[in-house]
């Protein structure tokens, strides 16, 4: 239902009144029935105030006649709004939304007559401004360098003309396509991700895009990270298909442009499947589309890109992953790799090519095994299949972890990080120096989870911006997508199948396998994405990962999917670290110790920037009200007032300079100064202090 000019969400509820009639006397012998009608529908609280950043339960009352339903449609219009009017469930609980309109209106309509409905005008007000937590960055602890290369992004979807002015500084080529990359022809296989079909160049190769990226990398100041093949198959042309319909008819779809080529999938009730969703095509021939490689590949595409660009240390690819998620090489790759991977698969072949990396380019440097899977941390995927498949009474992945079991009990993780310790050892040479993984922690919002989606109502952008704890703190263990690995040997195993949560402390959890198993190898996350780019949530967020990576140590770090045009705060998120005047001006690059009372409400971090002796701080309000709050400044008197820059909701275009703001100086003897302000809703504040 809607007007012209309204906006409208709309969710159906269920419900059934009767209402029965009946009447005697008059010679009747038996009840006289009454046409059913909705004469009217009531929506209460009425009048409604709903503070935005809330939710609020609507009740609606249908009124009739004789038998009726009183099912009703919910939904919410506002005149003349084109953001967010936020959502309403289906039992009239509404979330609000944010930017929001003055007002909204709620409408219960009947789904048995739809002439008939009731409203309520509910007034949205933002949060009164209130004081917020206490803030402290103590400019006489540094922890560490902030290492450039977290402000990097992958080149899927980059382009200059929108993402140049963030000044990334290392931009990845990497994804599905690329573990099936043939250097000498220039094509590769989009494996699930678009019917298994090969394709010409599609983007990448020496002689064609990649190329481009390391000569656009190379002209802009970011170095490259390249992909090599560890899965052992490749592209043999630009032509075939893996499932063609010829050879497997009546596939459950086909290439709507190259309708000779089909998903691999029968439908049921084809060929003997009797699966709902369709069963996926065994046995084909991979040599239809693929030949098999190994490392000595890698090392000619290295050597070829040597050739071309120079070596590593001279402007050339400066690292390279080891393949890519292998935790679906028998999923997105099934038409050449159908079983899951192995410890000994995933690691003797990485050890391999990584040589033959090293070997055509000594001083480049090599990244991996590019896990995206938690259960894949600590399993092999032949661990995590067993589980499912065998393991019974629970059928969970930690249930039947037979490769584990034959490698020691060693958490897959762990036991990588060990063999290549176990070769620099033997050998005298690093052939790992990032230990890679692929974080898509973003919570999950009514069942989705929040990451490459648009921000949503309040609800899904707390759960967003709330869920970057997943990254460092400890007691962040209530997100269900992360049990407790429970093997037999764990101090907290249990037999339950219900296994508690555990908080994944991604960064010092890498950092601590490190520590462990292979010293001086550094960190990196090539691929992550918390959603809402295109909102001042998504920046929000973005911009609180960054702090984060820099404030806990990571070495590198790639967005996957860069902000588009129609994405600014999620490149705004940024330039308030990369380039907040446009001038290449940069957050400091030494990390500060920095804390907040309530890191939920307002989070802060605090860099030395030691070229000109400047305190950078970054705050971001996390809220939707205005927080007022005292930044301390410890072991600090600054020689003039703070520099502020803001980037908001209410100027979504830049980041904007706002009044300085005083730093009061330490006082009795005192180290501490002080400064003062309010943090607007949902922003993110640059102060920069100049030191003494």
């Amino acid at each position: 239902m809607g007007t012209p000019g309204w906006r409208t969400v709309i969710w159906m509820g269920a419900g059934l009144s009767v209402l029965m009639a009946a009447c005697g006397g008059g010679g009747t012998s038996g009840p006289v029935t009454t046409e059913p009608g909705i004469s009217s529908v009531t929506v209460t609280p009425n009048p409604a105030t709903a503070t935005i950043g809330t939710t609020m339960q609507f009740s609606a009352t249908v009124s009739g006649t004789g038998s009726y339903s009183s099912a009703v449609t919910w939904s919410v219009a506002a005149l003349g709004w084109t953001g967010s009017l936020g959502s309403i469930s289906s039992s009239g609980l509404y979330e609000t939304p944010y930017p929001a309109p003055p007002s909204v209106n709620v409408i219960a309509t009947s789904t048995q007559d739809t002439t008939k409905s009731g409203s309520v005008t509910v007034t949205l007000t933002p949060p009164a401004t209130t004081a917020g937590p206490a803030l402290t960055v103590d400019a006489g602890n540094q922890l560490h360098n902030i290492s450039p290369y977290i402000y990097g992004m992958n080149g899927y979807g980059f382009t200059t003309a929108v993402d140049g002015p963030a000044y990334p500084t290392v931009i990845r080529w990497g994804g599905d396509s690329t573990s099936r990359y043939n250097y000498q022809l220039g094509f590769t296989n989009s494996a699930s991700d678009w019917y298994f079909e090969n394709q010409p160049d599609a983007g990448i190769g020496p002689t064609g895009q990649f190329d481009d990226l390391v000569s656009l990398n190379q002209s802009i100041g970011a170095i490259t990270l390249g992909t090599v093949p560890v899965l052992g198959w490749v592209a043999k042309d630009s032509s075939s298909c893996s499932f063609p319909v010829a050879t497997y008819p009546n596939q459950q779809s086909v290439d709507p442009y190259r309708t000779t080529c089909g998903n691999g999938v029968y439908p049921e009730g084809v060929s003997g499947c009797n699966n709902s969703s369709g069963c996926n095509i065994t046995g084909n021939d991979p040599t239809v589309t693929s030949v098999q490689e190994g490392p000595a590949g890698a090392g000619s595409w290295v050597t070829a890109l040597v050739g071309k660009f120079g070596h590593a240390a001279n402007g050339g690819v400066q690292i390279y992953d080891l393949d890519n998620e292998p935790s679906w090489w028998d999923a997105v790759h099934r038409d050449v790799h159908p079983n899951p991977f192995t410890y000994d698969e995933a690691t003797n072949n990485g050890l391999a090519t990584a040589l033959a990396v090293k070997t055509a380019d000594p001083p480049a440097q090599v990244s991996g095994p590019v896990m995206d899977f938690w259960w894949d941390y600590f399993y092999s995927k032949k661990d995590v299949e067993s589980g499912w498949d065998t393991g019974g009474p629970c059928y969970q992945p930690w249930s039947n972890p037979v490769d584990r079991q034959a490698h020691g009990g060693v958490p897959f993780i762990e036991y990588y990080l060990q063999k290549f310790a176990a070769y620099d050892k033997a050998n005298g040479v690093r052939l790992l120096d990032y230990l890679d993984l692929h974080t898509y922690f973003g919570a999950d919002y009514n069942g989705s989870n929040v990451g490459l989606t648009t921000a949503g109502d309040t609800g899904e952008q707390q759960a967003r911006v709330n869920s970057t704890r997943a990254l460092w703190d400890p007691t962040y263990n209530t997100d269900p997508n992360y049990p407790q690995p429970n093997y037999t040997t764990d101090p907290n195993y249990t037999a339950s199948c219900s296994v508690p949560l555990q908080a994944p402390q991604a960064i010092p959890m890498m950092k601590q396998w490190v520590a462990n198993d292979y010293p001086g190898t550094k960190t990196a996350i090539t691929e992550y994405n918390w959603g809402g780019l295109e909102h001042i949530n998504g920046a929000v967020t973005q911009a609180d990962i960054l702090g984060i990576f820099g404030q806990y140590g990571l070495d590198l770090a790639t967005l996957w999917g860069p902000p588009d045009d129609t994405q600014t705060p999620g490149l705004m998120a940024y330039e308030i670290y990369t380039n907040y005047d446009g001038n290449k001006s940069q957050f400091g690059n030494i990390a500060l110790a920095s804390t907040s009372a309530n890191q939920g409400l307002l989070s802060v971090y605090g860099a030395l920037r030691n070229a000109d002796n400047t305190v950078t701080v970054v705050v971001i309000n996390k809220t939707y009200g205005d927080l007022t709050a005292t930044l301390s400044l410890a072991n600090l008197t600054a020689s003039g007032n703070a520099k502020v820059l803001l980037y908001s909701n209410a100027n979504l275009a830049g980041i904007v300079a706002q009044p300085d703001v005083t730093v009061t100086p330490p006082s009795g003897g005192g180290t501490t100064s002080t400064a003062s302000t309010t943090f607007p809703a949902q922003s993110i504040t640059l102060l920069l202090v100049p030191a003494q």
